[in-house]
């Protein structure tokens, strides 16, 4: 996610697919201001001047200046940060702040799983997951030639061969069909330019009949958790979307300090 956290973190912002988190002059954490401007702006929607498609897509005012202007299912899409600030994926305090331990742990992952790690970044979920599927590959995806070339050389550095870094697009992960045990997106899928079509992509590349999405994002439901509304989703919307791609909720953990985990399943 891009522009996420409070003041006192503005030099920081928060990667999702294809993005760094950067050093940039912005902030993330939702003020009370913010909030109601976030949740009005929502409840406008449907009665806002728009130009609707048959795909879930609107454009519509409207517009959180923290998103694109796009809509999709009543949802406005977040702006997705580059590749400039990648080392706030690696920051030291990420696995106490996300309970990223507890997340790995939670996904109850197999030695032989074939994994794609979506959004990937340079690495930080991918190399953790690798030493869980020893027997099995990481498929690390990002969007930005530079974030994969991030990944190649922290998979020499670390020496780790079963992960393979994966060059995707806005619209296609480019994962092999029916392959996939368990595909991870963490705070990421919010800021898809196309969700539709990359779970489409995301739904045919999973292994039939025990294939599972890990979505894993900051929970709106939760007005404590200080992320600004746009980066934030709530179960309801994430059932809405993922049922409109053909994948069912079979498991929601709360567990995590500030994220929903939440399994889907073809």
């Amino acid at each position: 996610m891009n522009d996420c956290f409070a003041a006192p973190q503005r030099a920081f912002g928060v990667v999702g697919i294809g993005l760094g988190m950067g050093l940039l002059a912005f902030g993330c954490t939702q003020m009370p201001v913010e909030s109601r401007t976030s949740l009005v702006g929502e409840r406008r929607l449907s009665t806002a001047v728009a130009t609707a498609d048959t795909t879930g897509y609107e454009t519509a005012a409207p517009r959180d200046p923290n998103g694109i202007g796009t809509y999709y299912l009543g949802r406005q899409i977040a702006h997705v940060m580059g590749h400039e600030g990648a080392s706030w994926l690696e920051r030291s305090g990420r696995r106490q702040e996300e309970g990223t331990d507890l997340l790995l742990r939670e996904l109850k992952l197999k030695t032989t799983d074939v994994v794609a790690d979506i959004g990937a970044g340079t690495g930080f979920f991918s190399f953790q997951l690798a030493k869980r599927v020893p027997r099995g590959e990481v498929l690390a995806v990002d969007i930005q030639p530079e974030m994969i070339a991030a990944l190649q050389e922290n998979k020499q550095k670390l020496k780790i061969r079963n992960v393979r870094p994966v060059l995707g697009s806005t619209t296609n992960p480019a994962l092999p069909a029916d392959s996939v045990d368990v595909v991870l997106i963490v705070d990421a899928y919010h800021e898809f330019d196309h969700p539709r079509e990359m779970g489409r992509a995301i739904r045919r590349a999973l292994r039939p009949g025990t294939g599972r999405l890990a979505l894993v994002e900051y929970r709106a439901e939760d007005p404590n958790v200080p992320i600004k509304r746009i980066h934030k989703m709530s179960i309801r919307q994430a059932r809405k979307e993922m049922a409109a791609i053909g994948l069912i909720l079979t498991d929601s953990i709360e567990t995590l300090p500030q994220q929903h985990l939440l399994l889907f399943r073809k």
